[in-house]
């Protein structure tokens, strides 16, 4: 009996270990299990915060979108390919217009985005500024090199003043000339009025009558509060800076041949010839080192220009100007680029996109190709100097 009872004894204490082991492992493996289906809810938790997380739309003042197809509705008719095309890859997905037109004769080459450019015109923006200076000129208030000083640390000649478009200095020659000069030199220019011949859709934009309530003269002539200009206008414009003072008739041909027989026509002469040498020093620097030298081309081509950044105030969008011209002996050409959009659009942007068209037609020999003129082109043209 004894013996009996020390084998059970025996054998009860040689299988404890195993069982031991085998409850310890059961335990981890409940334990593991446990720990896992605890962790699949933490798991779904974090996802669904992750998710809640993902940043909300940012409320955005301006409703015009940064990028879209410019070329969508356009008529092509007597476009200039190789302006077109060099106008076209440079915008690339960019929502604007970009006009180009012969300096020396009105003729536009081209025109993406036809829709914008023909509508009744945007805020100039800083655009504005050129045709003060000139007037400023003009009235003898200043001289290019007439030092005026904006505060205690600041002060600014007309060139420099151009060249990184100081709104003060503006603001102050705009007050010195008074609402009736600064939209009398304005209108000089062809603001406020119909800057082609020929165009049904185009709207003419507008001057204000009185100053304006936000900021009067001062906030037009660094801004051009008040104003409704159209890139056309500004390629007019920027076409009678060009070639010393004769502001066309901007006038697109819808064929080949009315290209062919493209015949200039003169709005007006405007006396700027003493003062040209007072004003380009700007549009170069501007270019040069300023606010538009990201249209710089190469040291030896000079492109003038000025840039324009602000929002419109007659339509929720952002805007980014540049007027421009070349200074070449042939093919000598007006480029303006209006962006419009949102935060990314501003003038050096749109002064970008003008720089590769320079660039795009330097590269294609377009400025050493003089283009044949047909006879009745050339007559009209002697008929239109005697005018």
């Amino acid at each position: 009996m004894f013996h009996a009872l020390l084998i059970i004894a025996i054998c009860a204490f040689s299988f404890s270990p195993l069982q031991a082991a085998k409850a310890t492992a059961s335990s981890k493996a409940s334990r593991t299990k446990k720990s896992l289906t605890a962790a699949k809810p933490s798991s779904r938790s974090a996802s669904a915060k992750r998710r809640n997380s993902v940043r909300k739309p940012v409320y955005s003042p301006w409703k015009e979108p940064t990028y879209a197809d410019s070329t969508a509705s356009d008529q092509l008719g007597g476009d200039d390919p190789v302006v077109r095309r060099a106008a076209v890859e440079a915008l690339g997905p960019l929502n604007g217009s970009v006009v180009v037109t012969d300096a020396d004769s009105g003729r536009i080459l081209t025109i993406v985005n036809q829709k914008l450019a023909y509508k009744p015109g945007f805020t100039p923006c800083s655009t504005i500024k050129p045709f003060v200076g000139m007037a400023g000129l003009t009235e003898g208030l200043v001289e290019r090199d007439t030092v005026v000083k904006i505060n205690r640390w600041t002060e600014f000649n007309l060139t420099d003043a151009m060249a990184k478009s100081d709104n003060a200095y503006f603001a102050l020659l705009g007050q010195r000339l008074g609402f009736e000069r600064v939209s009398y030199h304005a209108k000089l220019f062809g603001l406020g009025e119909h800057a082609t011949v020929g165009i049904d859709e185009e709207r003419p934009g507008s001057l204000p009558r009185v100053p304006p309530a936000n900021g009067g003269v001062g906030m037009m002539s660094s801004f051009g509060e008040g104003i409704r200009m159209s890139p056309l206008q500004l390629a007019a414009a920027m076409g009678a800076v060009a070639n010393g003072g004769t502001l066309y008739y901007l006038q697109y041909p819808q064929s080949r041949d009315q290209a062919d027989r493209f015949v200039p026509r003169v709005k007006r002469q405007i006396e700027m010839q003493p003062i040209l040498g007072e004003i380009k020093p700007g549009l170069v620097a501007a270019v040069d080192h300023g606010t538009a030298r990201l249209a710089n081309v190469s040291q030896e081509e000079t492109i003038l220009g000025k840039t324009g950044t602000c929002t419109d105030q007659w339509s929720p969008t952002h805007l980014g100007w540049f007027g421009s011209f070349n200074d070449s002996q042939l093919n000598r050409i007006a480029v303006v680029v209006l962006l419009t959009g949102g935060k990314p659009i501003n003038g050096p942007v749109a002064a970008n996109v003008a720089g590769k068209v320079y660039r795009s037609l330097t590269a294609a020999g377009y400025f050493q190709q003089a283009r044949p003129t047909s006879p009745v082109a050339l007559a009209g043209q002697r008929q239109c100097c005697l005018e």
